[in-house]
Parts: C-alpha cells; sequence; structure tokens
C-alpha cells in the first residue's frame, strides 16, 4: 500500500517475448488453432497452406486429434521435417529423423541428455563442463542429479569469447575431483550476448574428440544474430564438414525451442533435440528414459512444426510470414544496438557488442562503501544494487551472480524484448539510478 516512486513494475528478468508485447506470429497461431480445432479446417478465414500443414500433423495423430499421446520421440511427420529443416539450415548435411526427439521446450531435452549420462560417485562422478556465465538451467539440472559443475570461464575483455585454453584448465583441474565427461556450450550465449566464429567452433570440436566429452549444443538461439560479420554456425555442420574421424565419433546433443528466435512461444513448450554418435544401447535408454514422461505437450510438437516448416515462397502466407519474422528480428537488432550504446554511455558500465541472443550483460561498478553495505545485508553486491534499482525505479533484472561471474567483477542480466519506446524509457532509468548510485556510495 506505500507509494512507489514508480507506476508499474518493468520485468526485463525473462526472455518472454509475448509477455513483453511481441505479436505472435500468424501463421503459426493458425496452424496451431486448425489443430485443435479441426471444425475450422472448413472455415474460409484460414489459408489452404496453413490448413494443409495442419491436416498432415493431425493425420500423425491417434485418432486425428491433439488430445492423444504421440509415440515418446514425438509425432514422426514432425521428425522428419525437424530432419529436412536441419539438412536446409546446414547445406545439405544429412539429418535422421531417428535421431530426432521432440521435447517440452529445450530444457526437458538438456535435462534428459544430462540424466542419462551422469554417472558415478566420489571423484568417478560425472564432471559437466558449463560456460560462466551460464544459463542457470544447467547448474540447477547438474546440482539436481547430483553431478559435478566444472566452471569455465568465457572471456569478458575478448567479447566473450570461449578460448579453448581455458577449456584444457578448467578440465585439468577437474580430473582431480571428477570425471569430466560432458562440455555445454551456448551459442548464441545467454547471458552473454555472443555469436561464436567459425575458427572457435572448430577449436572446441577438436577440444571434446581430443578428450573423449559428449557435446552439448544449446543454440535455442540461433535465428537471433544481429551484428555485422557475425552468424550462427551450427555445431552439427562444422562437425560433418571437420571431417568423418569427427563426424563418426564425437558425441553430440543440439537443441531447438520454440521460445526463441522470432517466434517467441514460449508457452507452448515446443523443442528439439538432434543426438548423434549415441551408442544404440543408450539410445534404447533414452528412448526408455523419455517415454515415462509419455510424450511433449502435443500442441507445443505442432508449432516446433511450423517453425521447422514454415511457408516457402509461392504459398499465399509467404508473404506475410517473412514480412512478419523479419520485422520481429530486425526490432531486435536495433534494440541490441541501442541497449549497448545507451549502456556504454554510462560512467561505471561497460557492454559488450551484443552480437545475439536477447540479452544485455553490462558490467557494473559497485562502490567499496556498496558492497560493505551489502554485507551487512548478506547480500551479494549485485544482488543488492539489483534490488535498489527495482525498490527505486520498478526495474527488474537479473545479478550476475545468478549466472556466475569472475571474482570481484558485478554484472546483470536484462533482456531487450520490451518495446522500443518501453526499451529507451527504462535504459535512461537505469542511468538515473547508476549516477545517483555512484554519487550516494563514493
Amino acid at each position: 500500500g506505500i507509494k512507489k516512486p514508480f507506476t508499474e513494475v518493468i520485468k526485463a528478468n525473462i526472455g518472454d517475448a509475448h509477455a513483453m508485447g511481441q505479436r505472435p506470429i500468424t501463421f503459426l497461431r493458425q496452424v496451431v488453432a486448425l489443430c485443435t480445432y479441426p471444425n475450422l479446417l472448413d472455415s474460409p478465414s484460414f489459408p489452404e497452406d496453413a490448413k494443409k500443414r495442419a491436416r498432415r500433423i493431425l493425420q500423425g495423430c491417434g485418432g486425428n486429434s491433439l488430445g492423444s499421446y504421440t509415440a515418446s520421440q514425438g509425432i514422426n511427420c514432425i521428425r522428419e521435417d525437424v530432419a529436412s529443416y536441419i539438412e536446409r539450415r546446414d547445406g545439405g548435411v544429412p539429418a535422421d529423423p531417428d535421431n530426432i526427439y521432440l521435447t517440452t521446450g529445450a530444457s526437458d531435452g538438456i535435462s534428459a541428455i544430462l540424466k542419462i549420462l551422469v554417472s558415478g560417485g566420489g571423484k568417478s562422478r560425472t564432471g559437466v563442463m558449463i560456460p560462466i556465465p551460464q544459463y542457470p538451467l544447467y547448474s540447477a539440472a547438474i546440482s539436481e542429479l547430483d553431478a559435478i559443475q566444472v566452471n569455465y570461464y568465457l572471456d569478458e575483455e575478448n567479447c566473450w569469447a570461449l578460448n579453448v585454453n581455458e577449456l584444457r584448465r578448467a578440465l585439468n583441474e577437474a580430473k582431480a575431483y571428477c570425471n569430466p565427461k560432458v562440455l555445454c556450450i551456448i551459442n548464441p550465449g545467454n547471458p552473454t550476448g555472443q555469436v561464436q566464429n567459425r575458427k572457435c567452433i572448430e577449436d572446441v570440436i577438436h577440444f571434446a574428440w581430443e578428450e573423449k566429452l559428449f557435446l552439448l549444443a544449446d543454440e535455442v538461439y540461433q535465428d537471433n544474430v544481429y551484428s555485422e560479420g557475425c552468424q550462427f554456425h551450427s555445431f552439427k555442420k562444422i562437425l560433418y564438414e571437420m571431417g568423418p574421424e569427427y563426424y563418426n565419433n564425437v558425441e553430440l546433443a543440439s537443441f531447438h525451442s520454440t521460445s526463441k528466435g522470432y517466434m517467441g512461444e514460449c508457452g507452448y513448450r515446443g523443442g528439439y533435440m538432434e543426438v548423434i554418435n549415441l551408442h544404440p544401447e543408450i539410445k534404447g535408454q533414452l528412448v526408455k528414459l523419455l517415454s515415462v514422461r509419455l510424450c511433449p505437450p502435443v500442441s507445443g510438437q505442432a508449432a516446433m512444426d511450423i517453425v521447422v516448416n514454415p511457408p516457402v515462397p509461392g504459398e499465399e502466407s509467404y508473404a506475410q510470414f517473412i514480412k512478419e519474422k523479419e520485422s520481429v528480428l530486425n526490432n531486435l537488432a536495433k534494440k541490441a544496438k541501442l541497449t549497448e550504446d545507451l549502456f556504454n554511455k554510462i560512467p561505471g558500465v561497460h557492454c559488450n557488442p551484443l552480437q545475439g541472443a536477447m540479452y544485455a550483460f553490462p558490467r557494473i561498478f559497485i562502490p567499496s562503501k556498496a558492497i560493505e553495505e551489502a554485507k551487512a545485508h548478506k547480500m551479494a553486491p549485485d544482488m543488492f544494487y539489483c534490488m535498489k534499482l527495482l525498490e527505486e525505479t520498478g526495474i527488474c533484472v537479473v545479478p550476475g551472480s545468478g549466472f556466475g561471474q569472475r571474482e570481484g567483477t558485478y554484472h546483470f542480466r536484462m533482456t531487450i524484448l520490451p518495446p522500443v519506446e518501453k526499451l529507451k524509457i527504462l535504459l535512461e532509468k537505469v542511468k538515473d539510478f547508476h549516477i545517483k548510485f555512484l554519487e550516494k556510495y563514493a
């Protein structure tokens, strides 16, 4: 009931596009609507290409209904569409529908793979290498499975690049207390927004091959690349191009989702993983493990199908689809640049280029007086900063300590999803707050 110095809380803490006002992609919603309520297939209000896709999906469902269970790996025709999409994306690199597993968002796939890989006790317990800063799904899943988290640090001075020497350091140190078997890469990065270049990916694959590590490539932001000169390269494609010695031996699981990209359909919980070079017996165990949860949400599977099988030139929905898709992505690119430029104008704030994904992870200077006060409140300094920001401006962001950061550095993660005008106001408020904060604690 106490009057606050703001009128609304701006939730810039989570990558939830539609909650931030992004409009759904019409075609995706049309197909899901038709699948959900097939009586609409007779309606002249829906385009023929949407009806065609809906009929195909429904034919893959028991009783032609989204309300039926599907195979635990997902609807067959959708897995075929995912395989075709991967082949197109990767310039003809073959993809086998049998290696595709539809999942409840990417998170479900990541957790399932970790579950199948974690074993042992004591010093032989599985070690999982994760980037710091990381997306907290990883640390949570690792601790839930009682595996060992092995941190490798991204190089902030070098635009959050991934350095193989750092991977080697982390691996060698971890061997003293666990058995490092899994290497996770997030590309484009969350929370850091970097896009790995081709050379970097080759180095990582070579390292995984050399050390016999299972690679997890979290590629849910593959459509979100904004910076000039940056391009998304899938781990699968580069692995293939490195030749049969690598392609036939490196175990790789890669993940995609309906939640990010230009779709922003978080609530459908649609996703897939492609797993290659898994031993046939382990693959049998993975299918068994997935069958315990019966099947992923079927409406989410339908949504995933539209992501991998969108309208093509010549179809009646193509023009509108492309217009909506490009509008979302161009808008995000504009907001990425705006955010980076405005943060770098604030004294005591440094923000690397936002090459991809949908977050900024600026480094903030916190004076020693504020660090002392945070300690007195038993809070991490960046948590103290973020709480003050929330209380004084109504802006909700996540402290860097929630993602991990190098000792003595402080950050916060903020999503760039709010509409441009709101984003400008938000950044101005952060600037005014930061300057006052420095004055108060200088």
